[in-house]
C-alpha cells in the first residue's frame, strides 16, 4: 500500500526528474508541492523565477502547492521555525515522507534527514549518487524541457544563463562543472515535462547580475538542490515572463 509523500519541488530539472521517479514508485503516493519563495520578490528562491510560472508548472502537474515563504537572507532559527509552520498542515494530512532531488551532497542530505527526524518525518532521495552525467540524459531521453534561469559565475559566464537545457549545453560545460549542477552551478526552470498536461509558454525577458553577501547563520534549504553556500559569488539571472 502505497504512503502519502511531498515533493520539494524547486521547479528545476532536478526536483522534476525526482518527481518522475517518485510517480513511478508503488511506495509513494505523491500528493503535494513543497517550494521555498522570496517572499520580498516573489520569486522561486535561489532560481528566480516569478511565481505565476510556479503556479503554471502545479497546474500541469496536477498536485496542490504549498509555498515556504522565507526572507531574502533567512537565518538558520528563522528557517526551521518557518519550515517547522509550513509543515504542520501537509503532516495533518498524515504525510511522513519529503522527496528531494539531491545527488550527492552528504551534508545537504544529513542536514535534511535530521530535521525532518526532529519533527517525525523521513526524507527520500530517488537520485542519490547517481552519475550527473547521466541524470542530464536521461532527463533529455524521457523528453524534460527546460531553460537556465541562473548560473553562478564563479563557475559559468553569462552566456550560458537563458540557454536551454540540452545535449549542447551539456558539450559546453567547462571542465569541473558539475553536469546537473549540483554544486550550485546553474538552476533551471521545467517548462515541459512528460506529466505535464503541456507545455508552458514564457519570453525571454531581462538578463541581471546580483551579488550577495555572505549570512550571518548560513541556510542550508530543505528544499533545492543547491550547494550549502549557494552565496559565494555573483549571479547571472535570467528573467522568464508568463504568457496569458
Amino acid at each position: 500500500m502505497s504512503v502519502p509523500a511531498l515533493m520539494n519541488w524547486s521547479g528545476g530539472k532536478d526536483s522534476a526528474l525526482a518527481l518522475y521517479h517518485a510517480l513511478r514508485n508503488p511506495r509513494f503516493h505523491v500528493t503535494d508541492l513543497l517550494t521555498s519563495v522570496n517572499a520580498h520578490f516573489q520569486r522561486v528562491s535561489m532560481h528566480g523565477v516569478r511565481l505565476e510560472l510556479l503556479a503554471q508548472q502545479a497546474q500541469r502537474i496536477g498536485l496542490p502547492l504549498t509555498k515556504l515563504e522565507l526572507p531574502e537572507m533567512p537565518g538558520m532559527e528563522d528557517y526551521e521555525r518557518t519550515m517547522r509552520a509550513t509543515l504542520a498542515p501537509l503532516q495533518a494530512k498524515g504525510i511522513r515522507h519529503s522527496i528531494f532531488g539531491d545527488i550527492f551532497l552528504e551534508d545537504l542530505r544529513q542536514y535534511r534527514e535530521q530535521q525532518l527526524a526532529s519533527i517525525g518525518m523521513e526524507a527520500v532521495f530517488p537520485l542519490w549518487q547517481r552519475p550527473s552525467a547521466d541524470l542530464l540524459r536521461e532527463y533529455l531521453d524521457l523528453g524534460f524541457k527546460a531553460v537556465v534561469v541562473c548560473v553562478n559565475d564563479k563557475f559559468l559566464d553569462a552566456s550560458f544563463c537563458g540557454r536551454l537545457l540540452d545535449a549542447d549545453f551539456l558539450r559546453d560545460l567547462p571542465p569541473g562543472v558539475d553536469a546537473c549542477g549540483e554544486n550550485g552551478e546553474y538552476h533551471s526552470f521545467v517548462f515541459d515535462a512528460p506529466y505535464f498536461t503541456s507545455p508552458i509558454p514564457f519570453e525571454y525577458g531581462e538578463k541581471v547580475r546580483r551579488t550577495y553577501q555572505p549570512p550571518a547563520n548560513r541556510q542550508a534549504s530543505c528544499q533545492q538542490e543547491d550547494a550549502p553556500d549557494p552565496y559565494a559569488a555573483g549571479f547571472w539571472y535570467c528573467d522568464l515572463l508568463p504568457i496569458e
